[in-house]
């Protein structure tokens, strides 16, 4: 079995490497802008379909088991969604925006078996706080350059902007993949679990606080009831 990662992201890559196999990764460069459903959720696993379509359509062997895995995150406010911030202004204007309330997450998530043809698709939605940070850690953290590739111009995981209150659903959801549902579908598609969950409980903290998830429960619960 082979599995592909769909993105040239650093943060999903760094996620992937969690489920303890080893992962080929490709670049889909797709024209995500083609993509224009307004609802927020169906546009983030439209777009990871494209991806993993467009991955599936230049292999040449499909007799090895493949799986494709392609992901797209999108932050909504009040149903608006924003994308990566084109530049420093535009980013401002996201963070500031978000500043001291509360959006949504979407996380499109599939798994394309480009033998059978058999494609999974998720969306897990996660509702974040954002803190009351003030324009002086805005400009600092944009300074940084990290905002100009985060949906919504953040990162959840910045140990230092640290820009998230309060958050319910998954953290590695936020952060662009969420291990911990990519691990409940490779489980339905009776792929051995081979990820350790105290690895995967720990990509839930930053700066030693931790972000409880509910699906991450649900995994210990099965592992509990195999053993």
């Amino acid at each position: 079995m082979h599995l592909i990662l769909a993105s040239q992201s650093p943060r999903r890559q760094e996620l992937i490497r969690l489920l303890g196999y080893p992962v080929a990764v490709q670049v889909a460069d797709v024209d995500e802008s083609s993509i224009t459903h307004p609802d927020p959720a169906v546009n983030a696993v439209e777009t990871a379909v494209l991806k993993a379509t467009t991955i599936a359509a230049r292999l040449q062997n499909r007799t090895a088991r493949t799986l494709i895995i392609a992901a797209d995150t999108i932050v909504a406010l009040d149903q608006q969604m924003l994308g990566k911030p084109v530049d420093a202004a535009a980013a401002w204007e996201m963070l500031r925006a978000l500043r001291h309330r509360q959006h949504e997450v979407q996380t499109g998530l599939v798994v394309l078996d480009v033998r059978s043809g058999q494609m999974t698709k998720r969306v897990n939605t996660a509702v974040v706080t954002m803190r009351n940070y003030t324009d002086e850690e805005i400009a600092t953290y944009v300074a940084s350059g990290d905002p100009l590739d985060k949906a919504g111009a953040y990162a959840i995981q910045h140990p230092l902007f640290q820009p998230v209150a309060a958050l319910t659903g998954c953290y590695t959801a936020v952060m662009g993949l969420s291990i911990c549902e990519l691990i409940r579908i490779l489980d339905g598609l009776n792929i051995p679990r081979q990820a350790d969950l105290t690895a995967v409980a720990a990509a839930h903290q930053v700066a030693g606080r931790y972000f409880p998830c509910p699906i991450y429960d649900q995994l210990l619960e099965k592992s509990s009831e195999t053993c």
